[in-house]
């Protein structure tokens, strides 16, 4: 038994989750996932924000078969700090079908990197979302990037759209590939051709080292409706933004379920119902195997590109 005690009103992942409606292409990757623990073989980080439920790697992988997807990207999650021992031992159970994303802190040593880089880790995360994180310093994030980018890794960053015009000028001087999380949580209530999502889009024009994960609809969505109960489209007020990406950087869009949706305290999608929304974002069968295959194999798993 754990013995850490969930965050108040957490919610678990969904027990339960259908199936897809239609088949994803071969070699499809869910390149936004998370492992948590099991607390009590990967303990959670003593200064973490929130403590999810136990969700480990046999849980991941058996849902990764169930919808159909062939690989994972594995993203360290807060709630274990910068030891990513919970990710790595995943990536090292997954047959060589995951790749990780870390998080570590200036500190950390060459050997270790190379260590994390045998493992099958790519990236690392930089988190501006002062309710997940303390905030680590920009010079610090660049001395960390600068050393990984040796690696031929790239920057995973997680911020909020408010924040993006203070942020600018550090992601358009990281000296690697740079993938936002979730299109950089653009306020849906605004409309797609509104002056807050333009200057999303416009950093995406100007950066061509700029990527966009168009996940996480359910933590977006303000009207729905939610993945639930056979719903298959869901999160309309979500869509236009993520259809927009997709269309105007095809080559430089990723998906991922999210799973197993940390900090969700709304409602808990059905996984199944989140692959059939893949559809409606990529609405050509070219721009799904852009999205799905080709541009995460080109980034995770080049040898074989």
């Amino acid at each position: 038994m754990s013995a850490f005690s969930k965050t108040p009103g957490w919610l678990d992942w969904h027990p339960n989750p259908g199936k897809p409606h239609w088949q994803l292409p071969a070699g499809a990757v869910d390149a936004h996932c998370h492992v948590f623990g099991p607390g009590a073989e990967f303990p959670y980080a003593p200064e973490r924000k929130y403590t999810p439920c136990d969700a480990g790697k046999a849980q991941l992988y058996a849902l990764r078969e169930h919808l159909g997807f062939a690989r994972n990207v594995v993203v360290q999650a807060t709630c274990h700090g910068s030891d990513n021992r919970a990710m790595v031992d995943a990536l090292r159970h997954s047959g060589g079908r995951a790749r990780g994303v870390a998080s570590v802190e200036r500190s950390v040593s060459d050997e270790q990197l190379q260590a994390l880089h045998d493992a099958g880790v790519r990236g690392v995360r930089f988190n501006f979302v002062k309710r997940l994180v303390d905030v680590t310093p920009r010079d610090e994030l660049m001395e960390i990037a600068a050393r990984i980018a040796k690696l031929g890794w790239h920057v995973v960053i997680y911020f909020e759209a408010a924040d993006l015009p203070g942020l600018w000028d550090f992601f358009a001087a990281l000296p690697t590939t740079v993938v936002v999380d979730h299109m950089g949580r653009p306020d849906v209530s605004q409309p797609v051709d509104g002056p807050g999502f333009g200057l999303f889009l416009e950093l995406m024009r100007q950066h061509p080292h700029v990527w966009s994960k168009v996940s996480c609809p359910e933590r977006l969505s303000l009207t729905g409706p939610p993945a639930l109960n056979g719903e298959r489209n869901a999160y309309a007020d979500v869509l236009p933004f993520a259809r927009r990406v997709v269309q105007a950087f095809p080559e430089r869009v990723l998906w991922g379920s999210d799973w197993p949706h940390p900090n969700l305290r709304d409602h808990m999608p059905d996984d199944g119902l989140l692959v059939d929304y893949i559809a409606q974002i990529a609405q050509t069968p070219a721009l799904r195997q852009q999205l799905l295959v080709d541009n995460p194999m080109r980034l995770y798993w080049p040898e074989e590109c």
